[in-house]
């Protein structure tokens, strides 16, 4: 008997932290300090438009902007690759190798359902190892 092949819903994250285009950097970065995450998922009116990471909020830094005044719109990744929550585990880890990247929105009708971070494919490969 073939094992189901394990898919996006079986380990993202399913309480997507959201922020808005007109968020602060800072607030965004609070929101994802609080929250212990990486990544938000940039809504606008509840359809996906970007994603804001750390790596985002260190470009922004970088180039010397007050988090205070610099909105997420100007640093977030628009129109970021997504996943539905039937794609498989092995697909987004592949991808996120291979474009180098950490976090993958899932989505349904444009909307964030789920994210699914690098971590998460590592702690279900290492799990399914183990079984």
């Amino acid at each position: 008997m073939l094992a189901r092949m394990a898919t996006l819903g079986d380990v993202m994250t399913r309480d997507v932290l959201t922020v808005a285009p007109e968020d602060t950097i800072g607030e965004a970065a609070q929101k994802m300090t609080d929250q212990g995450v990486g990544a938000v998922v940039v809504s606008d009116f509840g359809r996906l438009i970007g994603i804001f990471t750390e790596r985002d909020l260190m470009r922004a830094v970088a180039g010397r902007v007050h988090s205070s005044e610099a909105r997420v719109r100007e640093w977030m990744t628009a129109d970021p690759v997504t996943m539905t929550e039937d794609a498989s585990v092995e697909e987004a880890g592949q991808t996120m190798i291979e474009r180098g990247f950490r976090h993958i929105p899932v989505v349904a009708a444009e909307r964030a359902v789920g994210i699914v971070s690098i971590r998460d494919v590592a702690e279900w490969r290492l799990k399914e190892r183990s079984d």
